[in-house]
């Protein structure tokens, strides 16, 4: 030390380091009930502004505090300057971590508030936030004193190598990233593979893709197969879509009373059932003379996926019920196979027939019926 430590010097340091808890607890309820009042208001960029400061100014007035007290103490240069690095390498973390999170946030409010932009997708909010972190780290590495030029080239030729290691996992998170930006798929799709997978993607993440089954159970397939295979997506281009069931009605019904039955029910189902668009105009095709029937297609529109079983189940028991109180009929399938007896020579075989003759084997005993031998 330069000079002796007095009691006035761990006084002012005491006084300077308690002033700077002081400020920021003060500071910190502050700040808080500016985010209760900022929280009622429609901009949300308030919100993250107050969130924002919520942590680094309270901090950075504690170690005000502490670098003022520092100062006043009679500190050699040396003791000095490695306090006032260690202090700023704490600033520099408490302002990398808040950046993270509030970056993180507006990652994630800008995915939320745009359609084409998966919301729930946690890649680009758990990207943004490694990027914060790694520059911030290099930051506090650099005021240290730790050259990271060295450091980035080890990276760079390590980085090589690890890239080689893990192939599946890059092209898992490069697939995630390419899908995403593509919009070809988002979370909430309703999608389903050629390899049969189908249901609800509940996310993508930088290594998988979450698909949720209508029997509510959880499908993982990694980015990379999902970038691979074919896929319908029932959501896109539009969440509405439409849908054929098919019907038959004999060929002695009045196919004019058939089609204004029908569209009745239709009608009926469209107005009471939830997920129906009674905008979407429905429409009637005959198409087909069955061997039993006249076939026709009934093309109904609904909300979305889902929603297609529920319609389709309440059309097929009313439409069933009003045919059989018009008495329209839906016949079964019938065959009639007619025999024409026709006298042939004794022996012979009819045209199309294979003869196979039989033949009494030496072990076979008198009375036994002979075994037949197909050659």
């Amino acid at each position: 030390m330069t000079r002796a430590l007095t009691l006035d010097d761990l006084t002012l340091a005491g006084i300077a380091l308690i002033s700077g808890l002081l400020a920021g607890f003060l500071l910190r309820l502050l700040l808080r009930w500016l985010g209760k009042h900022a929280s009622r208001t429609r901009w949300s960029g308030d919100d993250m502004i107050v969130d924002a400061v919520r942590t680094v100014i309270p901090w950075s007035a504690i170690i005000a505090g502490a670098a003022s007290a520092a100062a006043v103490l009679p500190l050699t240069g040396s003791v000095q300057h490695h306090v006032n690095q260690s202090l700023q390498v704490l600033l520099i973390f408490v302002v990398t971590v808040t950046a993270a999170r509030v970056i993180a946030g507006l990652v994630r409010a800008v995915t939320n508030s745009r359609s084409g932009v998966a919301g729930s997708a946690t890649i680009f909010v758990n990207i943004t936030r490694i990027l914060v972190l790694a520059i911030g780290f290099l930051v506090m590495l650099q005021t240290l004193g730790i050259s990271i030029a060295p450091m980035l080239t080890a990276l760079g030729v390590g980085g090589l190598a690890v890239a080689l290691a893990l192939q599946d996992t890059l092209a898992n998170l490069f697939a995630g990233i390419h899908i995403l930006a593509s919009k070809t798929v988002q979370p909430g799709d309703y999608i389903k593979l050629s390899s049969g997978e189908e249901g609800y993607v509940e996310d993508i993440n930088w290594r998988q893709t979450t698909v949720r089954a209508l029997s509510n159970n959880l499908v993982v397939i990694p980015n990379g197969q999902l970038a691979k295979t074919n896929m319908t997506n029932f959501m896109r281009p539009e969440q509405e879509l439409t849908i054929l069931v098919q019907v038959g009605v004999g060929y002695d019904s009045d196919l004019e009373h058939v089609e204004e039955v029908t569209m009745e029910v239709i009608a009926e189902v469209m107005n009471d059932i939830t997920g129906a668009l009674p905008e979407h105009e429905p429409a009637i095709r005959f198409h087909t003379f069955g061997d039993s029937r006249i076939g026709f297609t009934v093309i109904l529109g609904v909300g979305e996926f889902s929603d297609q079983f529920r319609i389709k189940h309440e059309f097929i028991k009313r439409l069933h019920k009003r045919y059989r109180q018009e008495g329209i009929r839906i016949p079964a399938p019938t065959r009639t196979v007619a025999l024409q007896q026709g006298s042939l020579p004794h022996g012979a075989v009819p045209q199309g027939a294979v003869a196979i003759p039989q033949q009494r084997t030496p072990e076979a005993e008198p009375g036994e019926v002979p075994a037949t031998r197909l050659d």
